[in-house]
């Protein structure tokens, strides 16, 4: 398992993850975004290459396997999301959300740490 690999992939969905939010919600977030719609939409195509690259770097971080991967990138997707709509929405961390969090973390410890 290389630490490297794995913190760098989880950089890049990060960072994926954030273009997403914003491309999705920006347009309902910031009504004057909605005139730029079709170039918010051309962002699908460098943002598909960071998910790329973070998976590739991934899978190879876990030795070939698929699945920790998976793992990572859905929590980092869900962290961004819930960080992302409590600073630009108000929608507080309810205690549901906060247990949905912890348990998602738990995930990336256990595929990081569980041999």
């Amino acid at each position: 398992m290389s630490y490297k690999l794995i913190t760098f992939s989880i950089l890049l969905f990060l960072l994926g993850h954030i273009f997403v939010w914003m491309q999705l919600n920006g347009p309902i977030v910031w009504p004057e975004w909605k005139k730029y719609r079709f170039f918010i939409a051309l962002l699908g195509i460098p943002i598909t290459y960071i998910f790329m690259y973070a998976t590739e770097n991934s899978i190879s971080g876990f030795e070939g396997l698929f699945w920790p991967g998976r793992f990572v990138a859905f929590v980092c997707g869900i962290t961004v999301f819930t960080v992302f709509t409590y600073m630009f929405k108000g929608e507080a961390i309810t205690l549901k959300t906060a247990t949905s969090l912890l348990l998602a973390f738990s995930i990336i410890i256990i595929q990081l740490f569980w041999k």
